[in-house]
């Protein structure tokens, strides 16, 4: 069964830095992880989850939204199934749960992508 498991969550200063890690697992990744977009997204409590980056199956394209653009990184690596994300200089409001997803297209409405992790908590105190 398709599986995403989420690294590298933590407790950072505001200004500091984290590297978000992606594990994908399982029959239908081990075939076709390459084919698919990667993302991640975040999601405050109370509230619904939101686009924070993407990137192409290729990694020839990667979007960020305007809250994160400039601060985080996005990354793959496809023979090692992962996908990363770099987040610098952050701030108490990236504090949140973020989850790693996978799906065919790369939009920044949760429910085009298909396949998503647990989530990894990041709290950044001011």
């Amino acid at each position: 069964q398709a599986r995403l498991d989420e690294s590298g969550g933590g407790l950072v200063h505001a200004g500091g830095s984290l590297r978000l890690s992606c594990a994908a697992s399982g029959r239908s990744f081990e075939r076709f992880f390459g084919n698919y977009v990667m993302a991640w997204f975040r999601q405050y409590p109370g509230g619904g989850r939101e686009f924070v980056a993407g990137i192409l199956p290729n990694g020839g394209r990667t979007d960020y939204s305007d809250a994160v653009q400039g601060r985080f990184t996005i990354s793959r690596d496809n023979a090692k199934m992962t996908a990363q994300l770099l987040m610098n200089s952050l701030k108490p409001e990236d504090t949140a749960n973020y989850y790693c997803a996978a799906g065919p297209t790369l939009r920044n409405s949760q429910g085009d992508y298909t396949t998503w992790g647990q989530g990894t908590q990041v709290t950044v105190s001011s």
